[in-house]
């Protein structure tokens, strides 16, 4: 049987295109790769807990924070290990500095005896579409393609009206 996960993309529409952010998993095993590397915000679902609910508590966890708005069902992804991850969307912004992970054990190095503390995420970064495809993980990047379509087809946000000035008298 297939394990479920759920993600959570944080997207923002603050510059000339849209971006969403991405987390670079920590660990001795990632620390010197980058392309293909990134991922969502994402972890198992644990017990009754909702795919959404799952992808929120996921996201607090990698990241310290706590988005609130609309979030969109973007769908089912399944993964190249067979993994089904449930992701979502919502629209908001983080500082990358502000970033808090929690962390995992393992033993390290190999064979040791040693046990070492790792953060879950050792960086997040916003990215374009563009940037994205070369970031994330290849098995994520219809999740992020997703967004990017979405986001298309809702057009470029309206820009805010100029504030008249009104003359006193």
């Amino acid at each position: 049987m297939a394990k479920h996960s759920a993600g959570l993309v944080l997207y923002r529409r603050t510059g000339p295109a849209p971006e969403v952010l991405l987390a670079h998993p920590g660990g001795p095993f990632w620390a010197k790769k980058d392309e293909g590397a990134w991922s969502i915000p994402k972890g198992l679902i644990e017990g009754d807990e909702t795919p959404l609910a799952a992808a929120k508590r996921e996201f607090a966890e990698e990241t310290g924070f706590r988005p609130r708005g609309t979030f969109v069902e973007l769908g089912s992804f399944k993964q190249p290990s067979g993994k089904l991850i449930h992701a979502f969307a919502v629209e908001g912004d983080f500082d990358p500095r502000d970033l808090k992970s929690s962390a995992f054990t393992l033993a390290w190095p190999p064979k040791s005896g040693r046990s070492k503390e790792f953060p879950e995420v050792n960086r997040a970064g916003w990215f374009t579409a563009e940037q994205a495809a070369r970031k994330i993980l290849k098995g994520q990047l219809p999740i992020v393609q997703a967004v990017f379509a979405r986001l298309a087809e809702e057009g470029p946000r309206p820009k805010p009206s100029p504030r008249r000035r009104t003359q006193r008298q």
